[in-house]
């Protein structure tokens, strides 16, 4: 392989890796679980039943964890967003 080909292949795996630390962040994981999670809940506590709201003394109790879940998932897309994954260089191997 010439030093060319070499280069061509680890630039090609840099972009690989770069895309695939993007697509697996952990932030865009929790974040959309959240928001899915935080829409669920909150719309299982827009209209409460008696019984569940005596259960929790009163307080709708999946209206404010929904929303709750909603605000943290919110935090960790834009998180995301405001400060993406740093690209890596790697260096170019010495012959």
């Amino acid at each position: 392989m010439s030093e060319h080909d070499v280069q061509r292949e680890v630039s090609e795996l840099q972009a690989k890796s770069a895309t695939a630390a993007r697509i697996f962040d952990l932030r865009r994981i929790i974040g959309g679980l959240f928001v899915l999670y935080g829409i669920i809940v909150t719309i299982a506590g827009i209209n409460p039943s008696d019984s569940s709201l005596d259960k929790s003394e009163g307080i709708n109790i999946n209206l404010w964890t929904g929303l709750g879940m909603l605000i943290l998932g919110i935090f960790f897309l834009l998180w995301l967003k405001l400060k993406p994954v740093a690209r890596v260089e790697a260096e170019t191997p010495e012959e």
